[in-house]
């Protein structure tokens, strides 16, 4: 199986409370597990009412506890937000009760609006930091040094595998200078995907953690019998992407008809540069983009989000999806 993992946005619908997307992401990260996916992961967004992953630490715990062997992680935490000690506890934490199982990739952008910012008691200007804290991070999850006056309790020692997540060249030579995997957001930024995988490969340098680069584009997928089904089940992520560039960050709507009814020509034309790199069809159409874009991009992983209204589908998708794995081919 070509390996595939799970973007989990925790999305609350139209017609939840956070706590039932809490508990469907429960389901289907259990549903991912026993399909053979190879990480389930969570976001940081603040202040934002369709998403119900804000305390992304306390919902990484809460999938690891309900699952048995796929690894869980944060796709990731916005390190600006937080002192690289704080998360050094949380996620060693983690790592302690979930030994082996837990993943933390990191993001310089705040996740939020600049006023949502200031109340998180963030300066503006923290991250223009970012290298350094995510070194300081990483040298709280290493042995404890001689003379070392604070440490990470827990934390030291435990070699939490650090993600650097981008969508522009700067996470990519941060990537490649540290020697880290890069995970590059290409579900919602696509733009500088081809020149930011190839600058990454281009400088990286190796690390204790990572000998060689490992690239993991994030991507949508929606599969269902057919075409026309796996379209329809679209228009919900079209609508919630219409909604981001209105302005309107709403909670996710059930699909419609006839999405053309709902945007004009311009607003049309950004969605769909938007989601440029969202594939959508049955598994015969799915297979052969997906083999596509893997020739085109030289992946290592993809990994997938999936903003379909109904759980059922949902589900569905991403069965049909590990069923399209063992037909992908590694470059």
């Amino acid at each position: 199986m070509f390996p595939l993992s799970v973007l989990d946005l925790v999305p609350i619908k139209i017609d939840k409370t956070p706590a039932e997307a809490l508990t469907e992401s429960l389901e289907l990260a259990r549903h991912a597990d026993k399909l053979d996916y190879n990480r389930y992961w969570v976001a940081e967004h603040h202040n934002m009412v369709g998403i119900a992953s804000a305390a992304t630490s306390v919902v990484i715990g809460y999938l690891a506890a309900g699952t048995k062997n796929i690894r869980v992680g944060a796709g990731g935490v916005m390190l600006p937000n937080h002192s690289p000690l704080v998360i050094a506890e949380q996620f060693g934490t983690l790592e302690s009760l979930y030994p082996n199982r837990i993943d933390l990739g990191l993001g310089r952008a705040p996740g939020t609006d600049q006023q949502t910012w200031r109340a998180l008691r963030r300066d503006p200007r923290a991250s223009e930091q970012f290298p350094q804290d995510v070194q300081e991070l990483q040298r709280f999850f290493e042995p404890v040094r001689e003379g070392q006056a604070i440490q990470a309790v827990p934390g030291a020692n435990l070699n939490v595998p650090l993600w650097m997540l981008g969508s522009s060249l700067f996470g990519a030579q941060l990537a490649a200078q540290l020697g880290l995997p890069y995970a590059f957001a290409s579900h919602f930024a696509p733009a500088a995907l081809d020149e930011a995988l190839q600058q990454y490969r281009h400088l990286f340098k190796p690390s204790d953690q990572l000998t060689k680069p490992y690239a993991m584009p994030c991507i949508s997928v929606i599969v269902a019998d057919t075409d026309e089904q796996a379209q329809y089940l679209f228009t919900s992520m079209q609508l919630r992407f219409l909604g981001m560039i209105r302005g309107q960050r709403g909670k996710l709507t059930p699909p419609v008809d006839n999405i053309e009814n709902c945007w004009t020509p311009m607003e049309k034309a950004q969605v769909e540069s938007m989601l440029s790199c969202a594939f959508v069809g049955s598994p015969t159409t799915v297979t052969k983009k997906l083999q596509q874009f893997i020739n085109r991009t030289k992946a290592d992983e993809l990994i997938v989000s999936a903003g379909i209204f109904e759980q059922s589908a949902r589900l569905y998708s991403y069965r049909l999806l590990a069923e399209i794995g063992n037909r992908l081919k590694h470059v």
